[in-house]
């Protein structure tokens, strides 16, 4: 989710931002729906502490709405009293923003299947090409430079400012990301010298996040992008489905998280039931429990780095707790904590902090972050692939 401090950035970089920090809510979608199981008395007895800074939610409707009896924006009340409460993972969405991300858990998006980095010189290049996409249709190729957006330079804009404006979002109506979708969109390229333009015609898109790939020892890599709906199916066929004997090299660094029930089924490829995890919700101690039948045999090493956060640390520490795998890289990011939605009367939705996750063996993630067996900055894959084939699950 954004930081505490989106509310002063431009609306535009906070849709930006919004799609580009969405995953960092671990529970927020599946708390909504009420899909969190609650503990029972097999829950682990681990301690819990009191949620500090954090806005209370009665106080932000009520904000909301004496904003709107004074015609003013509620949304914009309710932002300003989450981003005093001092809660850092808090965010207020109207219902524009708040249908992206929820189209995003879907694994939907709406844009040309373009996206975008900065180089070391300071420029906007394509980092990625979706295979089928506007994109990749009209010839552009990762690398592309990428000088102007319906005419205006992209160079001092922030990445997150960028991808807003390939996505068309705040052009329709309540700002629907769904309602760009038919528009058009001019951008100014550059390759090796060459300069042209293209004009591209936003659809809508599903994301790939999942990448499966069998190496040259016969080791099984799942690259996990984020926990997005249906990933948990997906990781779980395909380790039922991998040969015998062959290892599995999970690779979740870059994953900022996703919908809790797919991290845990995900988990549950693995394991053959048992705890993945404790979170508590105000105080009340609850418990998530891996599904039975999962493969405990094969070797796996978990791929993890600073941008492994909260529902792919979830993962991380289930498997590391439970002894299913050995952990590669870099520390993870420390996102523990748990966002809860409230509908506000102007229809916007409020997601505050209202608990936070530990590890099996009880350990807190919330700006700690995992701490993997092999820690390793460099050539993390290569020292990753090393330990499995060690493990017996590469040639």
């Amino acid at each position: 989710m954004p930081g505490q401090d989106n509310r002063l950035k431009p609306h535009g970089f906070y849709r930006g931002a919004a799609l580009t920090l969405l995953f960092a809510s671990v529970l927020a979608t599946a708390a909504a729906t009420d899909s969190l199981p609650r503990a029972d008395e097999e829950a682990a007895r681990i301690s819990t502490r009191s949620v500090a800074s954090t806005a209370d939610r009665d106080e932000v409707a009520r904000a909301a709405a004496e904003a709107m009896a004074d015609g003013k924006s509620g949304t914009e009340a309710a932002e300003d009293v989450v981003s005093r409460s001092g809660d850092r993972w808090g965010a207020v969405y109207d219902k524009g923003e708040y249908e992206e991300f929820e189209q995003a858990l879907d694994g939907k998006y709406t844009g040309v299947g373009l996206s975008a980095k900065r180089l070391a010189d300071g420029r906007i290049a394509a980092s990625k090409v979706q295979p089928g996409g506007p994109a990749a249709r009209a010839g552009i190729k990762a690398g592309d430079i990428l000088r102007t957006v319906d005419g205006e330079p992209v160079g001092p804009r922030p990445v997150t400012e960028v991808v807003a404006l390939l996505r068309g979002e705040g052009r329709g109506a309540g700002g629907s990301e769904d309602a760009s979708a038919g528009t058009t969109v001019v951008l100014g390229l550059s390759r090796g010298g060459h300069e042209w333009t293209e004009t591209l015609r936003r659809v809508s898109l599903s994301t790939d996040a999942v990448t499966l790939e069998t190496g040259a020892d016969g080791a099984l890599v799942i690259k996990v992008a984020a926990f997005t709906k249906g990933t948990g199916k997906q990781i779980r066929n395909a380790v039922l489905e991998a040969p015998r004997g062959a290892g599995v090299l999970l690779d979740l660094r870059g994953n900022a998280g996703g919908l809790v029930t797919e991290a845990v089924q995900a988990a549950s490829a693995f394991l053959d039931g048992g705890l993945v995890a404790t979170y508590d919700i105000r105080g009340e101690q609850r418990a998530l429990y891996a599904d039975p039948g999962g493969d405990t045999e094969r070797p796996v090493v978990a791929l993890v780095d600073g941008g492994t956060m909260s529902a792919a640390e979830l993962v991380t520490g289930a498997l590391q707790d439970r002894g299913r795998a050995i952990t590669v890289g870099s520390p993870t990011f420390g996102k523990g904590s748990v966002q809860m939605p409230s509908r506000l009367p102007d229809g916007s939705v409020a997601e505050l902090t209202v608990g936070h996750y530990r590890t099996p063996a009880g350990h807190k993630v919330d700006d700690k972050g995992i701490t993997p067996d092999l820690v390793v900055d460099e050539r993390a894959q290569e020292r990753a692939r090393t330990v499995l084939s060690g493990l017996g699950g590469g040639s």
